[in-house]
């Protein structure tokens, strides 16, 4: 019998294309920077995104510690030779938060009925994220804003616990705060085979891979026993 359910975060329970999100963060770069005097032309800018990126999937996949907005910024700010101030490296540092706050993130087609039913059965729920370059915080805003903030009575965020999934230490929070004892009578629901599936699978939890924003190629992670492209179809799968 399944007590609780978790849920990733992005392509799980909100999406966006990651292109619009990097737009956003390279605008607001482009007019920080021209403001400051130490214009660079876009191209320039985009790559060295890129570059941060690739720093921070390597930190993601090897599980080697956050790599914050403030670390980006000053990798970023190297890669472009940047000279910068305090006040410099906080207002691009700051850049994030106001994308994070203002992108519209679209709320997964039926997760507020699939919510809706899981806790109407007595079903405790959290979620588990793997934060980016976008803090657990503005993220809870987003699903305050999108008004399903309240189904959940718990969160383990990255960027706050310090640990990315597949790592055990990634779960325990929520499933602590959820009252759960026993792993395999919780279940997982998330989009990545290597972080969601593999690490719900190593708690002993029922993993669930969701399809609906993104059907993710494999990724050197197991398959999910229940796979499923629309949140209604979750109660059912799990038997409530």
């Amino acid at each position: 019998m399944i007590e609780a359910v978790t849920f990733d975060f992005w392509e799980t329970l909100l999406g966006e294309r990651p292109a619009h999100i990097r737009g956003l963060h390279v605008d607001g770069w482009l007019r920080e920077l021209a403001g400051a005097g130490s214009p660079r032309d876009r191209a320039a800018v985009e790559a060295a995104f890129e570059a941060s990126w690739e720093v921070f999937e390597r930190r993601w996949v090897e599980n080697r510690g956050q790599y914050s907005c403030a670390d980006a910024t000053t990798f970023m700010c190297e890669h472009l030779e940047v000279q910068h101030d305090d006040d410099m490296h906080a207002q691009l540092v700051d850049v994030f938060r106001q994308v994070g706050e203002s992108v519209e993130l679209q709320r997964a087609p039926g997760i507020a009925e699939c919510l809706g039913t899981l806790r109407a059965a007595g079903i405790r729920v959290g979620i588990v994220c793997d934060a980016g370059m976008t803090g657990g915080a503005i993220l809870r805003g987003q699903l305050e804003r999108r008004g399903i903030l309240e189904a959940f009575e718990a969160w383990s965020f990255s960027d706050e616990s310090g640990w990315f999934k597949p790592a055990p230490e990634a779960f325990l929070p929520t499933l602590r705060a959820l009252g759960v004892k026993d792993p395999s009578k919780a279940a997982h629901v998330g989009d990545n085979r290597r972080t969601d599936v593999a690490g719900a699978l190593g708690m002993g939890m029922l993993a669930v891979r969701y399809t609906g924003f993104r059907d993710a190629p494999a990724d050197g992670g197991p398959e999910a026993p229940i796979v499923l492209d629309d949140h209604r179809d979750l109660p059912a799968a799990l038997g409530i």
